[in-house]
């Protein structure tokens, strides 16, 4: 198996939590280099890893193949950029880029190249998600008419120290859950015809957004995309109703928690629920408890692996994640000006 050395830029929450411990668990796939301005934090986590202060000494690395940016979303062009003309290959964390122009200029630029350009939409690797895809491919619910999503939280507090909660580009609960919630309904029912948001901030110190409600328009389908932070509590996470039945599963994948306490794929029981969150399937006036498919984050960097090795298609591609940043831009529009906005 061909060996694929990887530069990892940026060791904040996502670099530390959701790729490191992930492409550490992956064959083929080695970090060599971490570009980060507390190199305490990574050694005491990745002894073997090696700390560079700036991206120009990362890129400076030959042997260095795919280059993992990590950094805040109003640095995603840049760095993204200035690796891909490097002659690297870039997975991105999502969000792509803070604008449908800036996605457009890096896929010119990685085509340019010849390089692999990629977004860590992990939450297609949920195991409610693929579940729910599952379902919906084998058409247990037959033609879905109404598909409700919500990512919700209680953070009545605004961190300042964060950057997702201040008023910059790309920050703010769109373009951090929504991508995430957007980007699983684009995968399951392609482009919509029309978008509507319902974006704003609910928090009284808030300085970006905090809750959005957007639905997409699929003819009589509708796609409803709900998150706010000051849900104490939850409902079911996704509602799906199609003409042959309905799909309700309550709880969120265990995979974030997992990272979080240092456990790591391949490990007993890695994205399994426990029997009680399992979905619940209603067809013939009888309801069908649904065993939840176990999450699998590593899935992404395997196929992302085998994709430079083959030189094929990315897991999730540049462009596919260009509809997600084009539906923000949209929900965006469509809440200032208070009105349906349609996709052309």
């Amino acid at each position: 198996m061909k060996e694929v050395k990887v530069g990892l830029v940026g060791f904040g929450f996502s670099g530390a939590t959701f790729h490191a411990p992930v492409i550490e668990s992956v064959q083929g796939l080695t970090i060599t280099k971490v570009v980060s301005s507390n190199p305490k934090k990574v050694i005491e986590k990745f002894p073997k890893m090696e700390v560079v202060a700036s991206i120009d000494e990362l890129l400076n690395d030959r042997e260095i193949e795919l280059v993992i940016i990590t950094t805040p979303n109003e640095f995603h062009f840049s760095m993204a950029k200035q690796a891909l003309e490097a002659g690297k290959h870039v997975v991105l964390e999502k969000p792509f880029t803070v604008s449908v122009e800036e996605g457009e200029r890096l896929i010119e630029i990685a085509d340019k190249h010849g390089s692999l350009l990629s977004v860590y939409h992990n939450r297609r690797y949920d195991n409610d998600f693929l579940t729910i895809q599952k379902l919906i491919k084998e058409e247990e619910l037959g033609t879905v008419v109404s598909y409700e999503a919500h990512y919700d939280r209680y953070n009545a507090e605004v961190h300042d120290d964060g950057w997702r909660e201040q008023n910059k580009k790309g920050s703010g609960i769109l373009f951090d859950l929504g991508s995430h919630l957007i980007d699983q309904a684009l995968t399951l029912f392609g482009e919509p015809e029309a978008v509507y948001g319902d974006v704003l901030t609910q928090r009284k110190e808030g300085k970006t957004d905090d809750y959005f409600h957007l639905v997409l328009h699929y003819g009589k389908r509708r796609v409803i995309l709900h998150a706010g932070s000051l849900v104490k509590k939850h409902g079911p996470r996704y509602q799906i109703h199609g003409i042959k039945g309905s799909f309700i599963k309550w709880g969120i994948d265990p995979q974030e928690e997992a990272l979080k306490k240092g456990q790591l794929p391949g490990d007993e029981h890695w994205g399994e629920d426990e029997s009680d969150q399992y979905g619940v399937l209603t067809k013939d006036n009888r309801d069908r408890v649904i065993p939840t498919i176990p999450g699998s984050y590593q899935t992404y960097y395997i196929e992302l692996h085998q994709a430079i090795y083959e030189q094929s298609t990315a897991p999730v591609t540049a462009r596919e994640a260009l509809t997600v940043i084009k539906v923000i831009e949209l929900a965006l529009k469509s809440s200032e000006e208070k009105r349906l906005v349609k996709w052309d």
